[in-house]
């Protein structure tokens, strides 16, 4: 995407301190996303994750979606994408979890890029 300067994975979302993928404790496997505001919102970046989310339910904490702001205005634009999603899908159930940021913990190297080293 135009305006996305890089992207890496890792875990957040947890109280337990430096998880791994075989250790992942209690935390959430996540995508940080660094972008240049000038180029695009933060707000174009969900309309783009809402096209590309799975509604697959997953029971446990490591595969939950799951948007984490930095604040108010984040919050406010999270919730309303959400609201929007469900709506046009016809969702009721809480399906995103929408919380605030927390520490990132980066992945594993062998993480990162995932999809273009292995498919």
């Amino acid at each position: 995407m135009d305006g996305v300067i890089c992207t890496a994975v890792g875990y957040t979302g947890g109280e337990n301190k430096d998880p791994t993928y075989c250790q992942i404790k209690d935390a959430t496997e996540s995508t940080i996303i660094e972008y240049d505001p000038d180029i695009i919102s933060f707000e174009d970046i969900l309309v783009e994750w809402s096209r590309q989310h799975s509604l697959i339910r997953k029971k446990s904490k490591q595969y939950r979606s799951a948007i984490f702001y930095v604040d108010r205005e984040q919050k406010t634009i999270v919730e309303e994408i959400v609201k929007a999603m469900k709506s046009a899908l016809g969702v009721s159930k809480k399906i995103t979890g929408i919380e605030p940021v927390s520490a990132f913990y980066r992945a594993e190297e062998y993480q990162q890029n995932y999809l273009n080293k292995y498919w």
